[in-house]
């Protein structure tokens, strides 16, 4: 009688999982289908652009395909790229007569940042206007503020105008609490890179390093406000050291901000602009709706050529890849795609990543090596090109980066968790039997042995040379050379083009008008890579982005803040690194 209960409780279940995967599935299609037949925004005369990115986060936001359900294949979203591209389009649209900044909150990187305001103010020369309000100032979001025409604050408001600073944190305690150790085998002098691991505080040679990086950002910040408030440099390191810009009042008396007033006040300024009466409703459209209104992304120009962009953003680990980690599969894919098809006259990569997997690294390395015999390849990097993100990049036949950029960071390290002391203290011993000395290889139950850890030292060591070889080779520098400014080094984009490591600052847009002139093109449009391929179980996991379900990250946040739910994402990444790694090993977060 039980046997035949567990049958029919086994036919049960897997008719409820059937019809619950067959409802997903409709859900779906219904989603899609109402997405694609949504309508497009009719943007009116005497318009504003409301530049509202607050998510926006990556340069591209990818196209998915899914070959056995076609219904499921995305449509590409806007993605940093095509705000940038709204605009430049903005310039020259007779219906656009400005760009308003309201209570805008960034999640961009720094050299993400920078772009924007940089095309913030290409519009700007264009006769149009830019204007700014805020409840509250983030420095971040009032550096891309600062580029406004006029700037707006409630009399209530703080703003956070202090410097830069970075947070780095160590896990040396957290190992010897919990039992559990982190085994770290590094190229010999390769110190300050794996210091979380081995210690509790920050050495002087990485504390110079990072204070380096951050006076090289703070300097293009700085001269970048100076510039757009007219404001001596000198004085702006005063504001900051002092704090004396915090309150909306004492912002304006130093001319940070312009107007200290509420925001129907900031909307009747921009009436006034438009020229329509006090009670008129102003002409808005979200920067997103307009991007898409004018099929920004699909340019299609008279000419056949094309540039093929790649977007490399994210860690850099093995399988298909994503919006947020970058994959062999789908990065060769796109090379050998792009550098097959005749319509592409050169090809753009625009990376965005710490680094990662040395393999993965290789691999994608040598795909470009393929690539670069049939077409150009120019490298634009992002907020990070560094480790495996700089692996992948230098041999482009150009390299451009944004002054922010943070870059570098040349070297390699192996880590393996051992729980031997964890083992031990809850009670847990063991044994190995094996045939051959090294039969059972590394055990996270036993200490790690000398004869283990010279063989892991070598696969490191033999990696780095690799690493210091491709470097020296795509820059034309000899092996010491970069080795004097690797060994887990990391720069600003101003320094990487000083020391050879980049060829000459510049965003995107820098490197694609290179690209067309190494691929002898004028005219051309823009083809985007990669399409990422999605199967069933990502279309599952994609539910929780859906409204009626939360992801258990949105719990987690929800529960213990951004900041906390940061931390606890680092200790995460930190314990889970596993082989031998081109990564920056500790995050550097400026604030």
């Amino acid at each position: 009688m039980q046997f035949l209960k567990n049958i029919l409780a086994t036919i049960i279940g897997l008719f409820l999982f059937c019809l619950l995967s067959f409802l997903v599935l409709i859900i779906i299609g219904v989603a899609a289908a109402g997405g694609s037949d949504k309508d497009v925004v009719k943007v009116k005369n005497n318009s504003v652009i409301e530049l509202d990115i607050s998510e926006v986060a990556n340069d591209y936001s990818g196209i998915f395909y899914n070959d056995e359900f076609q219904f499921l294949n995305s449509e590409p979203q806007e993605g940093l790229i095509d705000v940038l591209e709204a605009i430049e389009n903005a310039k020259t649209d007779d219906k656009i007569k400005g760009i308003t900044i309201t209570n805008s909150i960034s999640g961009l990187g720094m050299a993400q940042s920078k772009a924007l305001r940089d095309k913030l103010n290409e519009f700007k020369k264009s006769g149009k206007f830019v204007v700014a309000y805020s409840d509250m100032f983030r420095q971040k979001d009032y550096y891309l503020n600062s580029v406004a025409d006029t700037i707006y604050m409630n009399p209530v408001a703080d703003l956070e105008f202090k410097g830069l600073s970075s947070e780095v944190m160590f896990y040396k305690d957290l190992q010897e609490k919990t039992g559990i150790k982190m085994e770290v085998i590094r190229h010999g002098k390769f110190k300050a890179a794996v210091e979380p691991f081995l210690s509790n505080e920050m050495s002087p040679e990485n504390r110079e390093q990072i204070s380096t990086l951050l006076n090289a950002m703070w300097s293009t910040i700085a001269t970048d406000i100076s510039e757009s408030r007219n404001i001596p440099l000198d004085s702006l390191n005063s504001i900051a050291t002092n704090l004396s810009a915090r309150t909306a009042q004492m912002a304006q008396e130093k001319g940070l901000i312009d107007r200290v007033a509420y925001i129907d006040e900031y909307q009747s300024g921009i009436r006034k602009a438009l020229g329509i009466k006090k009670d008129e409703e102003i002409n808005t459209v979200s920067i997103l709706d307009y991007a898409e209104s004018n099929g920004l992304s699909n340019i299609v120009l008279d000419s056949d050529d094309e540039i093929a962009i790649i977007y490399a953003q994210g860690e850099i680990t093995g399988g298909e890849g994503g919006l947020n980690y970058i994959g062999e599969k789908s990065m060769r894919r796109s090379l050998r795609d792009a550098a097959d098809n005749k319509d592409v006259k050169a090809i753009v990569l625009r990376v965005d990543s710490p680094g990662g997997s040395a393999l993965t690294s290789e691999l994608i390395w040598r795909e470009i090596e393929m690539a670069k015999k049939k077409k150009p390849v120019v490298v634009s990097m992002g907020n990070l090109a560094a480790s495996g993100g700089y692996y992948i990049s230098c041999n482009a036949d150009r390299i451009f980066t944004e002054p922010t950029t943070i870059t570098g960071s040349i070297g390699v390290f192996g880590v393996l968790p051992n729980f031997t002391e964890l083992a031990n203290n809850i009670g847990v011993h063991t044994e190995q039997v094996s045939t051959h000395t090294n039969a059972s290889g590394y055990s996270v139950f036993t200490p790690l042995e000398d004869e283990t850890r010279a063989i892991i030292q070598e696969s490191v060591e033999g990696v780095y040379d690799t690493f210091i070889t491709r470097v020296a080779e795509g820059r034309n520098m000899t092996k010491e050379q970069v080795d004097a400014i690797g060994q887990g080094r990391v720069w600003a984009g101003t320094d990487a083009v000083k020391n050879g490591l980049a060829d000459e600052l510049g965003g995107l847009d820098e490197a694609i008008a290179y690209a067309a002139k190494l691929g002898e093109t004028n005219s051309y449009s823009i083809v985007n890579y990669p399409e990422y391929e999605r199967n069933f179980e990502d279309i599952l996991n994609n539910l929780t982005s859906m409204p009626f379900a939360k992801s258990k990250e949105s719990f987690i946040k929800e529960e213990v803040g951004e900041e906390n739910y940061q931390v606890i994402q680092r200790i995460r990444r930190a314990s889970q690194l596993r082989g031998t790694q081109v990564i920056m090993p500790y995050e550097i977060t400026v604030k």
